[in-house]
């Protein structure tokens, strides 16, 4: 029945977009479907397979999806609970595109999920041919690969064998986080849908690790957070630089000069994070390898925008996971401007706190 209605969304969501929107829905109809064909319960495969690696990573996935359940008040359901095996990198693609002298992502509006700031394929040709579409468009375009994904509790989402290649706080983290997004979900608001599930992911990672009595690893984590806190403010910092830059009155020719130095600025600013911070830690080089533009910028702030405002109210809460939820659906069922001032509010409270401690 669930497919049945989905399939009735997606098809009412074509409206007049033509031949390349209806094959769109249907690559995401067949990609997903396909997945959902090719699960495996994991307890099943607990009792037969030997032992080995992937037997360890699925012990491991199943003892945080219990964890999640049992401590942290996330959803008791189906969801990663079965495994499958893509035997390919990534499980989707997703298309960000901005204009040339814009840090906006362009925002795709879908049946189910709403609007969102990308345009995820299962096929990374798929989405390389319609990346470069967008960018004969004189648009900024990134093709981003991603291991996981969520379809919002509208189906039992399973393990994937992009996943379980990761370190032990991030595939956990990635459980807490998708199974976040089955609590809460603000139509056409990503920032505020991935910011709550990001902030849960982080302090649902740092109980699952105080539990297992996992101090050195704590620590870890931490540090690990710290960089990343420190990465993404650089994003943040030369998005808004471009942001101040496009809106200056300049020939196109002149802006493109000065767009590019921005981006010159950031990599000479990354080096030195590396050689004063991070002592030498190359974790992001990766990121800088590929070319810079606009749309490896859009969704920066996207997953970090709100999560001290998240953690002010968890506080406020007195750290309890179900009234957190209660007070962030109260959140999510306000109009998008009154939301966006109550979380304003609560990041001048986490603002003052750290201030008067």
């Amino acid at each position: 029945m669930r497919v049945l209605r989905l399939v009735a969304l997606i098809v009412a969501g074509f409206g007049t977009g033509g031949c390349s929107t209806v094959s769109f829905y249907m690559q995401a109809i067949g990609g997903h479907m396909d997945i959902m064909a090719r699960r495996v319960p994991v307890a099943e495969l607990l009792e037969t397979q030997a032992d080995g690696e992937l037997k360890q990573r699925l012990q491991l996935a199943t003892e945080a999806r219990d964890f999640a359940s049992r401590r942290l008040g996330l959803p008791d359901n189906g969801s990663y609970r079965s495994y499958v095996d893509l035997q390919r990198k990534y499980v989707t693609w997703n298309v960000i595109a901005t204009e040339e002298f814009s840090v906006q992502a362009r925002e795709w509006c879908f049946p189910v999920a709403g609007c969102v700031p990308y345009r995820g394929y299962f096929s990374q040709a798929a989405a390389r041919e319609f990346g470069a579409r967008l960018s004969k468009q004189a648009l900024d375009v990134h093709v981003n690969g991603a291991a996981a994904y969520s379809t919002l509790g509208w189906f039992d989402d399973p393990l994937l064998s992009t996943m379980l290649r990761w370190r032990e706080t991030r595939l956990v983290g990635v459980i807490f986080h998708e199974l976040a997004h089955q609590v809460v979900w603000a139509e056409n608001d990503t920032t505020f849908n991935e910011s709550f599930a990001v902030f849960v992911q982080r302090e649902g990672v740092r109980n699952w690790l105080r539990v297992r009595g996992a101090a050195a690893q704590i620590d870890n984590y931490e540090r690990r957070l710290q960089r990343q806190r420190e990465f993404v403010a650089l994003l943040l910092e030369t998005r808004a630089k471009l942001a101040t830059l496009y809106e200056n009155d300049t020939d196109a020719a002149t802006m493109r000069v000065a767009k590019q130095r921005v981006f010159e600025a950031m990599r000479e600013r990354y080096a030195a994070l590396k050689n004063d911070n991070w002592d030498g830690y190359s974790g992001y080089d990766d990121w800088f390898d590929q070319p810079l533009n606009n749309a490896r910028l859009a969704l920066s702030a996207t997953y970090n925008d709100h999560v001290e405002s998240f953690a002010r109210l968890f506080a406020q809460v007195g750290g309890d996971f179900p009234s957190f939820y209660e007070s962030v659906q109260v959140l999510a069922e306000l109009p998008a401007e009154q939301r966006d001032s109550r979380l304003r509010e609560l990041a001048e409270q986490a603002e003052l706190r750290v201030a008067t401690q």
